[in-house]
This record gives structure tokens, sequence and C-alpha cells, in this order.
């Protein structure tokens, strides 16, 4: 059991419309954890939203290329780059956060993506490992440490997410039952984006556990 501190928070990744069933980016089951982050989110004195916010022509568009989405891929200055169907296109509703996703006491929404030429999975830093967005500049200035991930999807944004944030010095715990995975499938000796991501977490040694895991009240809240 974890019993939450006044220095934690739960960053909530990227619970957007095109992420949901019925998007162009829909990740499967992704709606079925909202209540859950909802009532989660009730618990934690800091809860902070992370969103795409791409511009037309993005990088990570297989329309931008004229290819293939899922399948695709193509070489950047950064390295590879997956190609995805056009999502969370700035200012359309697929890019706003989920309605049903109920945090009023949220602190922060941290738009992530928005340059054309860098995709960005992470919170913490772009897909080139060296633009980063400020949250952990924001983070640490409010003396937050201990950081609990969920959202969309475990193999991507959280993932990544969970990954910088213990190379940055921040303490990582992942709330599996409230994540859903896109999960590519393994390619040639290339494992499955699922198999990928807990592979890394275990050789970083990320925490992961579920919900029924944390203990605690946020403060001046009434039982």
């Amino acid at each position: 059991m974890l019993t939450l501190r006044p220095t934690d928070a739960l960053l909530v990744i990227d619970m957007q419309t095109d992420f949901l069933p019925g998007g162009p980016l829909a990740v499967p089951d992704g709606d079925a954890i909202i209540p859950g982050i909802n009532a989660l989110a009730r618990k934690f004195d800091h809860v902070l939203l992370t969103a795409d916010w791409h511009p037309g022509g993005h990088v990570s568009f297989a329309s931008t290329h004229g290819m293939a989405p899922f399948t695709d891929t193509v070489e950047v200055p950064y390295g590879t780059q997956a190609l995805w169907p056009d999502h969370c296109l700035q200012g359309t509703p697929g890019a706003e956060i989920a309605p049903a996703l109920d945090i009023p006491h949220a602190e922060l929404l941290l738009r992530k993506g928005f340059r054309r030429e860098i995709d960005s999975y992470s919170a913490f830093v772009e897909n080139d490992k060296h633009t980063r967005t400020g949250l952990a500049g924001y983070l640490r200035e409010r003396e937050l440490h201990r950081l609990f991930f969920v959202g969309l999807a475990f193999d991507f944004c959280v993932g990544f997410s969970a990954l910088d944030a213990h190379r940055l010095g921040f303490e990582p715990v992942v709330l599996e039952d409230l994540t859903r995975a896109v999960s590519l499938p393994a390619s040639g000796t290339k494992p499955g984006s699922v198999e990928h991501t807990k592979t890394m977490f275990g050789q970083h040694d990320i925490r992961s556990c579920t919900s029924e895991n944390i203990s605690g009240k946020r403060a001046g809240r009434q039982a």
C-alpha cells in the first residue's frame, strides 16, 4: 500500500477525445479508465493534465508524407518517426480533454507536440530528446517529487513520460489498471510495444501497481 504524501502528484496523460473509441487514433478500451481516474484524482492534492496539440501537417501524421499510418515510418533528424492518423489537431473537438473526465481541481494543462517538425510522446522532453516541455522545472519549483501516471497510452506517452521522470530524478509510479495500450505487434526481432515498455520499466526499476494500492485523502476534502 502506498500512502499519499503532500509532495505527490497525479499526471493524467493525454485523455483526449481523439484517443477514445470513435477517434482516429482510438486506444482500445480507453474510455473505460475514466471513472477510475476521476475517483483516484479525488485523493490527490496535485493533479496535472497533458495533451497533444498538433498543428496541421505535423511530422507524425502519415498524411503529411503520403504514407500509411501504423505500419510506415520516416527518418527525421532525431531518428525513426512512427506515423499515425491525423489526431489532436489544434482547436478541434478531437484535441479536447474527454468530457467525462471530472477533475475540477487540476492545476495545470500541459500541451505538447505543437512544433510541426518534432513529435512528443513524453510529458517532459520531445522526441528529439533535447527540447524540454518545462514540466520538470514546474514540478521542482513546486517541490513535487513522486509522480503517479495514468492515461493514454501505456506503451507510448505514459511509458515515455515515466521513463523520463526517472531519468530526471523524480520517482515515477505507473498505475497499470488506469492505463490502456496501443499494443503495436512485434516485428522481426523488434518486440511489441507493450513488451518493450515493460522491459524498459524493469531495467530502470520503475514501479507499477494498481489504484487499489493508493491510500490517502486530499487535504481539506470532506469524507
